[in-house]
C-alpha cells in the first residue's frame, strides 16, 4: 500500500483541486497551506505554474457559482444557512455587509484571503442583484490573485519548506496523521470558540406567535428593529410599530428605551446575534425586561405577518444595489 507521502506526490493535482472546491463549499478546511505548498512545488519543478494557478480558479467557481445562484433566488436567508453551518462566529455576515457596502464589487477581489468571508462574498453579490457576468469577471480575478499570491509565498521560501517536506516524508505515514490531527484540532477549536460565543448570548426568548398575540391585546411593549442601517435600507420591512435602533447606536440611546415594559428586540441575522447583544447591552445599562424575537424578522414574515416599510427607505433595494454599483 502507498504511504501518504506518496499519495500526496502523486496526487496533487487531484488534492489541490478538491481542497480548494471543500473550502468554497463551506468545510472548515485551510485551502491557504496547501496553495502556498504548490508554490513551493513549482519552485523545486514539481508541479506546473499553470496547474498551481488554474486548478484553485476552477475548483473555487462550481461552489462560488452556486452560493451566487442561492443568494439570487433565496436572499439573506441563505446567509443564515452559511452562517448556521460556518465555524466561524456569526459576525461574518456583517463583516461580508459592511465589505460589499465599503467596496462594492471589488470586495470579490479580496474576500478569499478572509476566513468565512469567502464563502459568504458569494451569496451577498447574488443579493445584491449583480449580474452573472461582472461577478464571474470579479470572482475569478479574486481566485487568481488569492492562488497567485499564494503560490508566489511557497515559490519564494520553496527551499525552507522543500526541507519540511522531506522531513515530513521520512516519517511516512505518520506525517499524514500528523497533519490530520493538526486539522482536528483546528476544527476542534473553532467549534469550542463557537460555542463559547453562543452560550454567551443564550437567554429566553419569545416566540413570534406570542408576539403577534400580545401586540393584538395591545399590552404595553415596546418592539425595537436593531439591524444596522444597511440592512433596513437593503430590506425596508418591519414590524408595526417597532422603533429603529441599531445595535451600534445603542450606547447613546438606551435612555430613550421605557424601564416599565418588557423589551422585544429583533434583527436578521442566525441565532438572533444581534439581538442578544443588543440585551446584554441593555441589561447592563439597567434594563432589565429583554428578550430577543426568535426567528427574527424572517420569521415573522414566515408566519405572513403584517409588515410596514421603513419610513427612510422608501427605495429599499434598489437603492442597496444602487450602493453596491457605485462601489464597483
Amino acid at each position: 500500500m502507498e504511504s501518504g507521502a506518496q499519495f500526496l506526490a502523486e496526487h496533487k493535482e487531484a488534492v489541490l483541486f478538491w481542497t480548494v472546491l471543500f473550502e468554497q463549499i463551506g468545510l472548515p478546511i485551510p485551502a491557504i497551506p496547501l496553495l502556498v505548498a504548490a508554490g513551493a512545488m513549482v519552485g523545486q519543478g514539481k508541479m506546473s505554474l499553470a496547474a498551481a494557478l488554474l486548478l484553485p480558479v476552477a475548483a473555487s467557481l462550481p461552489a462560488d457559482i452556486f452560493w451566487f445562484w442561492l443568494g439570487r433566488v433565496r436572499g439573506w436567508q441563505v446567509l443564515g444557512w452559511l452562517c448556521r453551518i460556518s465555524l466561524e462566529p456569526d459576525s461574518c455576515v456583517r463583516k461580508t455587509e459592511n465589505l460589499f457596502f465599503l467596496h462594492g464589487t471589488r470586495s470579490l477581489l479580496v474576500a478569499k484571503f478572509v476566513p468565512g468571508l469567502s464563502t459568504v462574498a458569494p451569496p451577498m453579490a447574488g443579493i445584491f442583484g449583480m449580474g452573472l457576468v461582472k461577478f464571474l469577471v470579479y470572482d475569478v480575478a479574486g481566485a487568481l490573485i488569492w492562488a497567485g499570491l499564494c503560490v508566489g509565498l511557497g515559490h519564494l521560501f520553496s527551499d525552507q519548506l522543500d526541507r519540511v517536506v522531506t522531513g515530513l516524508a521520512d516519517l511516512g505515514s505518520r506525517a499524514v496523521l500528523l497533519l490530520l490531527g493538526a486539522l482536528l484540532v483546528y476544527v476542534a477549536y473553532k467549534f469550542l470558540q463557537r460555542r463559547r460565543f453562543l452560550r454567551q448570548l443564550r437567554m429566553a426568548k419569545m416566540s413570534v406567535d406570542e408576539l403577534k398575540a400580545r401586540l393584538d391585546a395591545e399590552e404595553p411593549l415596546t418592539v425595537i428593529d436593531v439591524r444596522h442601517a444597511r440592512d433596513v435600507q437593503a430590506d425596508p420591512d418591519m414590524i408595526p410599530g417597532a422603533i429603529h435602533m441599531a445595535l451600534e447606536d445603542i450606547d447613546g440611546r438606551y435612555h430613550e428605551i421605557p424601564k416599565d415594559r418588557e423589551i422585544i428586540l429583533y434583527c436578521a441575522c442566525p441565532n438572533e446575534v444581534s439581538s442578544a447583544r443588543t440585551a446584554l447591552k441593555l441589561k447592563r445599562n439597567g434594563i432589565h425586561q429583554v428578550r430577543p424575537l426568535e426567528g427574527g424578522i424572517d420569521a415573522w414574515r414566515q408566519r405572513k405577518y403584517p409588515l410596514v416599510r421603513h419610513p427612510g427607505s422608501s427605495h429599499g433595494r434598489r437603492e442597496s444595489r444602487a450602493a453596491i454599483g457605485a462601489g464597483s
